[in-house]
């Protein structure tokens, strides 16, 4: 009960497989099972381990990993088409998008202030772009 309201409090999903492997050996113990505290210790041990695994597997195929992360911003701008915003020089400048301004690296000829270019990448906090 105590994992489980730690859990309940805290939601960070460390614990909830625990806390029911601890509800499921208290059940059989509560049953009159003959376990002995080695056995308890090893049903718990051992119902955690699957739990998690399980879980895991359930979660990948829930929510799989190609599917893209609503927090995950900066992923999300590849492919979008962005305004230039300060000219480009020596390749550098600054583009326009998804509600935010970002400095950007261009190769190849530069368009003018007010023209668009995609995204093609990031690089830490600079947008890699191209012509449109």
């Amino acid at each position: 009960m105590i994992l489980l309201a730690v859990e309940a409090a805290f939601s960070t999903e460390w614990l909830l497989w625990p806390a029911v492997s601890a509800g499921v050996v208290a059940v059989a113990t509560a049953l009159g099972l003959p376990l002995g505290l080695p056995g308890e210790v090893l049903l718990f041990a051992v119902l955690t381990v699957a739990a998690t695994l399980l879980s895991r597997r359930l979660i990948q195929r829930v929510n799989p990993s190609d599917s893209p992360d609503i927090n995950a911003r900066d992923g999300r701008l590849i492919g979008q088409r962005a305004q230039v915003v300060q000219a480009f020089t020596d390749g550098r400048g600054r583009v326009f998008v998804s509600g935010a301004e970002w400095p950007a690296e261009l190769e190849g000829e530069a368009p003018m202030v007010g023209e668009s270019v995609i995204v093609e990448g990031i690089d830490g906090p600079k947008l890699k772009v191209r012509a449109a």
